[in-house]
């Protein structure tokens, strides 16, 4: 059974509503240069196909020659050098985040096992998970690739956009604490540490006071979630489940107060 028409079927779900999420919450660019690409999506399908099974071939190659050398016969190097290689890189990256910060996870499952000198079958088992999270990654590529023909997705720009009401800023929130994992898996917590001050300085702080007016309780959680219980979890000894975790029990309360405040201004309208 091929794995893209597997993926298809377990995934097409998430990737619609991960996506339709990213449509209504805007993009951020990926770090350094992206390349036009990114936004012509459908003319480097043929391409990204072509990455994704060179990059399954490089690691199996990879993971063979661990069975055949032992650790000390293998470069885990290149499990990162392979991926930063190619243009699907950030073609997923500014399309959607949590697949990414999946393929980050799969390559250090990889990398990790091989240099603790897991026995193969364990390796391999690493590298399937790996490999699905590649096969699901071009599936949200071509999902995005359609969304992108059709006009429904924002032009990818090389800086950011600031968001001009207190919703969108959540949803900004929200895209930022996924790139927080991303980031935490591809083992820089020093830098999703960094992205976790700045969105509470220069996002959460901006909508706080309307929040307050609503629900002080939600705030002092968030505010909670924000300054202790995320940056704890960012010690580098975390697995990245867990820190997916807190970001997704931060996002749940991120949507309540996007509810909030949208509800709060109804009001008022209705009101005047």
């Amino acid at each position: 059974m091929q794995p893209q028409n597997q993926l298809r079927k377990n995934h097409a779900l998430g990737l619609i509503f991960g996506l339709f999420a990213l449509v209504t919450a805007g993009q951020v660019s990926a770090n350094g240069a992206i390349g036009d690409h990114v936004n012509d999506l459908k003319a480097h399908l043929g391409q990204y196909s072509e990455e994704v099974n060179w990059l399954v071939g490089k690691y199996d190659g990879v993971v063979n020659t661990y069975e055949t050398k032992g650790k000390k016969g293998t470069d885990t190097q290149q499990l990162i050098d392979f991926w930063e290689e190619v243009d699907f890189h950030s073609a997923i990256e500014t399309n959607y985040v949590p697949v990414y910060a999946n393929i980050w996870q799969g390559i250090y499952g990889v990398k990790q096992a091989i240099e603790a000198g897991k026995p193969v079958a364990e390796v391999r088992a690493e590298q399937d998970k790996l490999n699905s999270a590649f096969w699901q990654a071009l599936g949200a590529v071509k999902l995005a690739a359609q969304f992108q023909e059709k006009g429904l997705l924002a032009k990818v720009q090389t800086t950011e956009a600031e968001p001009t009401t207190m919703p969108a800023t959540l949803d900004d929130i929200k895209h930022r604490l996924d790139r927080v994992v991303a980031k935490y898996a591809e083992k820089l917590p020093e830098a999703a540490t960094s992205i976790v001050h700045d969105t509470y300085l220069h996002r959460f702080e901006g909508v706080e006071g309307a929040l307050i007016e609503q629900d002080a309780a939600l705030v002092e959680d968030l505010e909670k979630d924000f300054n202790v219980t995320l940056p704890q979890a960012l010690d580098g000894k975390t697995s990245v489940d867990e820190v997916r975790k807190v970001v997704e029990s931060m996002q749940v309360k991120l949507d309540k107060a996007k509810s909030l405040l949208v509800e709060a201004e109804k009001n008022r309208k209705d009101v005047f």
